[in-house]
């Protein structure tokens, strides 16, 4: 469906000048014109404005990361929660859009390809699409120190027991949410980023701090 720039504007909550900077900026694709005076919007637009609006304000990404961002990778702006994955995804990858790949990643860290595979078949550590980034670095960092301090990787098996069933349910729960009531699509996509990325590692993490509270206490 093809969407005037005042429908655009009312679903997508943007002035006209933004939507305007957007399309000089390439962020937007360029509008229809099948009159004079009538220009026609994709109305994947709305769902483009609203990935734009969260990087900026969730993450303080600048136009130029975010036009970096759109130059790299392929999105499709629809209703599926694919679109929420991937976009997860990104944002994961962190600000700095730098990747390696498998052998300047193994080189950076000193790493043999027999320990990297291993932290990839236990689940420890993913190769993406286009390689490894800085977040896959700094993890990778972590395994190494854990392991040469002895940690006990059965925390770490923990982990990504517990991941994939969390992920299974956040997919189920995920898709029928974005299933019901397509009016409030945008507000529903902004719960599941908030969800995911905010409140999950809040919940984990003050457990573990109330866990620590309860242990000294006992102590």
């Amino acid at each position: 469906m093809a969407l005037k720039m005042k429908e655009l504007m009312a679903l997508s909550n943007e002035s006209k000048s933004t939507i305007l900077y957007y399309v000089k900026e390439g962020l937007l694709p360029e509008p229809s014109k099948p009159k004079p005076n009538v220009h026609l919007y994709d109305e994947s637009c709305v769902q483009i404005l609203k990935f734009i609006k969260y990087l900026q304000h969730n993450f303080s990404y600048t136009i130029a990361e975010i036009q970096a961002i759109f130059k790299d990778n392929t999105f499709v702006f629809d209703d599926s929660f694919e679109m929420m994955v991937r976009s997860l995804e990104l944002i994961a990858g962190g600000k700095e859009n730098v990747w390696y790949n498998k052998s300047e990643f193994l080189e950076l860290l000193s790493l043999s390809s027999e320990k990297l595979k291993h932290y990839q078949e236990k689940g420890y550590l993913f190769e993406r699409a286009k390689g490894f980034s800085k977040k896959e670095l700094e993890i990778a960092e972590i395994l190494m120190r854990a392991e040469t301090l002895g940690l006990d990787v059965t925390l770490l098996d923990a982990y990504v027991e517990n991941a994939k069933a969390l992920a299974k349910r956040e997919n189920e729960a995920g898709s029928k949410l974005l299933q019901n009531d397509t009016q409030a699509h945008d507000a529903r996509y902004e719960l599941l980023f908030d969800l995911v990325l905010t409140l999950k590692p809040y919940i984990f993490n003050m457990h573990t701090v109330e866990a620590h509270h309860t242990r000294v206490k006992k102590d």
